[in-house]
């Protein structure tokens, strides 16, 4: 059976699972938004009023809210969790879990090298994440231009679900590259997931602490924030850069450490 093939299948229920999840997020959340429209009280002024620490948490920032636009700047924060928390669980779980699941000798005695497996798996791992990305722009783009009482989204939303694509195949980047570093399969996912956590809290860090700035380059959930793709200059050329030279650096670890490391079969 080829690789690829195998590990879409394996993937599959995951996969729709998360895309359901996605369009609930959406769907939710922008029912939230006419509710609130719909209250009378100015939604900025409402937020104006809340705690600096909780507008950092939501990531608020200088969206207007009282726009569908701006309301689902706050919403792709919590797109953006989701889909980093899928591409970097993903990344771990597709290395290591021929050890975990004990189909390793599936793979090797098959007259395959590491470098084609290694590539199988990292393009399914791109298919995944891929749909995942179209599902979330397109129920996105429907769901928010239902809400938009003409106001034009499409391209708002569009720019940032390309930042989401780029930051999907970073964590999609750090989570192979830890799977085939860590010699143990099952602490993987749980590192991974762990550095996911650590960079958006450091994230909300930088927003409460303005002394702390400079560590945006630390994590890449402040490289394409909503607020400053949609509302400032777009893309950050040293944050693009930043991320692609991180993206084939991890990349380069994951082929080079699977191929040398030791398989427990």
């Amino acid at each position: 059976m080829n690789i690829m093939m195998r590990e879409m299948k394996a993937h599959r229920k995951s996969l729709i699972i998360w895309c359901i999840g996605v369009v609930v997020m959406v769907g939710s959340g922008m029912s939230k938004f006419v509710v609130m429209s719909s209250s009378g009280q100015s939604m900025n002024d409402l937020i104006a009023q809340m705690p600096k620490s909780l507008q950092a948490i939501m990531g608020i920032g200088t969206l207007d809210i009282s726009t569908a636009s701006g309301y689902f700047g706050i919403l792709f924060l919590y797109l953006l969790i989701m889909a980093t928390l899928h591409a970097v669980m993903l990344g771990a779980d597709i290395i290591s879990k021929e050890e975990r699941d004990k189909t390793v000798e599936f793979l090797f005695v098959k007259p395959i090298s590491r470098s084609k497996i290694i590539t199988s798996k990292l393009l399914a791992a791109l298919v995944n994440i891929v749909i995942f990305n179209i599902v979330t722009w397109v129920s996105s783009a429907v769901i928010v231009g239902k809400y938009s009482n003409g106001e034009s989204v499409t391209a708002d939303i569009a720019i940032t679900m390309v930042g989401m694509f780029i930051l999907q195949l970073l964590f999609l980047a750090i989570g192979s590259a830890i799977a085939a570093v860590i010699k143990k399969s099952k602490k993987a996912s749980s590192l991974a997931t762990g550095i996911l956590l650590m960079t958006f809290m450091l994230s909300i860090a930088i927003d409460l602490n303005d002394k702390i700035g400079s560590l945006k380059y630390v994590t890449p959930f402040k490289y394409f924030e909503a607020k400053n793709v949609m509302y400032g200059e777009g893309f950050e050329t040293v944050f693009v850069l930043l991320s692609v030279i991180i993206i084939v650096a991890l990349f380069t670890i994951t082929f080079v450490f699977y191929k040398k490391r030791d398989l427990n079969v």
